[in-house]
């Protein structure tokens, strides 16, 4: 099983690159740049689509043949604004300059065609509330089933207080029996804030045949390809995640963990 707490590799360019290959697995691709401003940066989609998400900074956008001008607009994340992000279509390229130090994810998965480059926010996104008490978080949703934008894309920001749960009550989402369930391979880039601390994230099955639980610090790449995944912020530590997720079929279905079955029952 391939490793799924991945650290960043440095701290200048690109500083993820999770492939289909070194997740083992067939869907979900992140990769991640840091750029200081000046710093320039080209990719092919190849056969894959890609959302773009600016995730901190601005940068100057040229892409599948067209300029799309200066993207981004939140210089810090946590200041819970929404993103700028820019949707490309499989078989076409893209380029950014950097205006000002920025960070940018490249979320990716198998291009089906169909969808022509657009861009995303921060027009139509805002944030919301989910959950209850300790388990409250805040939601970007940038490219969830609802947007057509995308196929099979999805990609959300999630903001949660210092002290508190995500991505619970844990469920899981890999079998693809929609609309029971659907196989969804996921990855979560985590920030925290202040960014000397840490969280947790834990990835199990009901088997426990899978059951490992990390900490993970600012920058770090979870990866989920099955099982349940909750999260959780220390008190004194806001953490923030990008999640990338992508199968067979463009929908977000889930089921609980049996022992957080009554949790989801009482909050619904």
């Amino acid at each position: 099983m391939a490793e799924l707490l991945r650290k960043p590799f440095g701290s200048h360019g690109k500083v993820h690159e999770i492939t289909p290959q070194s997740a083992g697995w067939r869907h979900v691709g992140f990769s991640l740049y840091r750029l200081r401003a000046g710093d320039s940066v080209t990719e092919a989609t190849g056969d894959r689509e890609v959302i773009l998400v600016m995730v901190e900074g601005k940068a100057g956008i040229h892409g599948a043949g067209q300029d799309w001008g200066v993207l981004g607009e939140r210089m810090n994340v946590f200041e819970k604004t929404p993103p700028h992000c820019l949707c490309l279509p499989n078989g076409s390229d893209w380029q950014a300059r950097a205006d000002t130090d920025c960070v940018i994810a490249v979320c990716s998965a198998p291009g089906r065609g169909g969808h022509g480059a657009r861009r995303i926010g921060p027009e139509g996104i805002t944030l919301t509330e989910r959950g209850r008490g300790t388990n409250t978080r805040h939601i970007n949703n940038i490219a969830m089933e609802t947007e057509d934008c995308c196929d099979p894309l999805l990609v959300t920001e999630v903001f949660t207080p210092a002290g508190h749960w995500s991505s619970y009550p844990s469920h899981r989402h890999y079998e693809d029996d929609y609309p029971r369930i659907t196989y969804l391979e996921e990855t979560y880039n985590h920030r925290l804030n202040p960014a000397s601390g840490f969280g947790i994230q834990r990835v199990y099955t009901d088997d426990r045949m899978l059951d490992k639980t990390m900490a993970v610090s600012d920058g770090d790449v979870v990866l989920v390809p099955r099982g349940h995944h909750p999260c959780s912020a220390p008190y004194g530590f806001e953490m923030y995640y990008l999640n990338v997720m992508a199968g067979p079929l463009r929908k977000w279905r889930f089921m609980p963990a049996p022992e957080v079955e009554w949790i989801m029952e009482r909050d619904a």
